[in-house]
């Protein structure tokens, strides 16, 4: 008996010094939240649930109506059980891409949608991920933004396997929304266009560009942005103004100013236009002006 007692106290010793080597448990996911990151830690991934989800809203999201429209019809698709595509939104930067998937969360969160967002790096865990999803009450939209792939990284692997190439396929309360610079997610090099064979009348493009669209072409929808006219832009920035607190109707106070923050940006996109309102907003009221 006393063999036995030194035993278990040794054995208790042994695991008090083992305690502190072993993984942290991870947080179970909390399924009242509307947003949640996709997180690793020890080498093993969680949900973990966002605070504040950005509060951008389809309203604010000016001149991209047509876009608008076709991702906001899939989405109503998808939350009444419809057949509905996954959708890769492509083109100028700094139009919308991304702050349109947010404003649906925003949108349609009281429906029960729910978006997860994944980094590229985090892309082989989409296994993982959706049998985690798999089994939910909700409706999960998830979330890559501005993807870029070099050839043979395990993400555009991983991605291009569920969306299309696996055994399995993707359960019916999850789609996956991915936004990027790039139509083929990958780099296009003009030698690989010194691949492309013509048979007959007909164009055969080469190996390396067939295997770069095969990934994009798995996508049933994609929504493309370009860039905005001069009137566009102003509209845009006028827009932002307004809900900055700043009478916007008078063009000639803070048109030249807005032309300028775009040419030192080298863009008139949305988000510059949002970013020259906050500062000619802030420099009004830092005057006591509107």
């Amino acid at each position: 008996m006393e063999r036995l007692v030194r035993f278990l106290d040794k054995a208790e010793a042994l695991l008090t010094r083992l305690e502190p080597l072993l993984p942290e448990a991870l947080p179970a996911p909390d399924w009242k939240a509307a947003a949640f990151r996709w997180r690793r830690k020890n080498g093993r991934g969680f949900l973990q649930a966002v605070a504040k989800p950005h509060p951008i809203r389809l309203k604010d999201l000016q001149d991209i109506d047509d876009q608008k429209q076709r991702i906001v019809a899939n989405t109503r698709q998808f939350l009444a059980g419809r057949p509905s595509n996954n959708v890769l939104l492509t083109g100028t930067r700094g139009c919308g891409k991304s702050s349109l998937v947010k404003a649906l969360l925003n949108e349609y969160a009281k429906k029960g949608l729910r978006l997860i967002e994944v980094d590229k790096s985090d892309l082989i865990d989409l296994p993982d991920i959706v049998d985690l999803l798999a089994n939910r009450p909700e409706k999960f939209i998830v979330f890559s933004d501005d993807l870029s792939f070099e050839s043979g990284e395990d993400g555009y692997k991983a991605l291009k396997s569920v969306l299309d190439g696996s055994v399995t396929h993707l359960p019916d309360n999850v789609v996956i929304y991915a936004t990027s610079n790039r139509r083929h997610l990958m780099p296009e090099y003009h030698a690989e266009n010194l691949e492309t064979t013509r048979v007959g009348d007909e164009i055969h493009p080469g190996e390396a560009v067939e295997e770069k669209i095969s990934l994009s072409e798995r996508f049933g929808l994609w929504i493309s942005f370009y860039p905005f006219s001069q009137d566009d832009y102003l509209n845009i920035a006028a827009y932002w103004l307004v809900h900055f607190g700043c009478d916007a109707s008078d063009r000639s106070a803070w048109e030249r100013d807005s032309l300028n923050w775009a040419l030192q940006r080298g863009s008139r996109s949305g988000r510059v236009a949002w970013q020259f309102a906050r500062d000619y907003a802030g420099t009004l009221q830092g005057k006591g002006r509107r």
